[in-house]
């Protein structure tokens, strides 16, 4: 059938638009996201379904309306990894507060606010400290916390209103070991030390050596005290570690 001249531009541009509509209505579906592999699992704790594929509705939308399903349907993020556990940090060892200062004993004393006065003083032959105002303070068979009230009390006496004054001890005076060892002398003494650990310091047993029978020396304000002790046994700075010798 002809279709006459005039009615030839309204029919094309009715068919155009059938056309154009159709495609609309006839796209294809989106693609789904891939499942995560392990190294996400690892990650995150966690693996995730592959989101579902969007169909587009034959009821209308096209291409616009599936990609709004694809996205909805999508999971939202991820989990939140695990927190990290981390380990409580370790108190570092300190000697007993009553433990009493002698001879060789290297303090780190603080006066606060006053730094021509904070120092390292170190414990002479004669048990004292000297310091810069008020000379020499007694030292030996004080505790540290004894050492600071006396130094408070002296510096108060004519020099500082109300002094704070702080005693760590920053290195202790030496122990001494003897008899049967490979390198017998004088050593820096470490907190919690035990006769096996000084002995082990000194180079071990000798040959000749009697394991079973290690003197200690331990000297008080009473005196020395002398005893034959297990290799367990703690010793104190100052002290002297004597290992017998055995004569088979």
């Amino acid at each position: 059938m002809r279709i006459p001249r005039a009615l030839r531009l309204p029919t094309i541009a009715i068919m155009t638009a059938l056309a154009l509509s159709g495609c609309m209505r006839t796209t294809g579906p989106v693609a789904a996201a891939k499942p995560q592999g392990d190294l996400d699992s690892l990650a995150y704790g966690e693996t995730y379904a592959a989101a579902p594929a969007a169909v587009a509705s034959s009821g209308g939308g096209g291409a616009i309306s599936a990609l709004r399903s694809a996205f909805a349907a999508a999971p939202r993020g991820y989990a939140a990894p695990a927190p990290a556990v981390y380990a409580a940090p370790v108190e570092p060892v300190r000697y007993d507060s009553a433990y009493h200062l002698d001879a060789g004993d290297k303090l780190r004393i603080v006066v606060y606010g006053q730094e021509g006065l904070t120092n390292t003083y170190a414990i002479d032959a004669a048990g004292s400290i000297t310091m810069p105002l008020i000379g020499g303070v007694p030292a030996r068979g004080r505790t540290p916390a004894g050492l600071a009230g006396e130094i408070s009390a002296k510096l108060r006496n004519g020099y500082i209103r109300e002094p704070s004054v702080a005693v760590e001890i920053e290195t202790y005076r030496p122990f001494f070991i003897l008899g049967e060892v490979a390198a017998p002398g004088q050593y820096p003494y470490v907190p919690n030390m035990t006769v096996e650990s000084a002995i082990a310091i000194a180079g071990g047993f000798s040959p000749r050596a009697k394991r079973d029978a290690v003197t200690v020396t331990h000297t008080e304000a009473s005196g020395p005290a002398r005893a034959v002790v297990p290799l367990g046994t703690s010793i104190s700075p100052g002290d002297t570690v004597f290992v017998n010798e055995r004569w088979f």
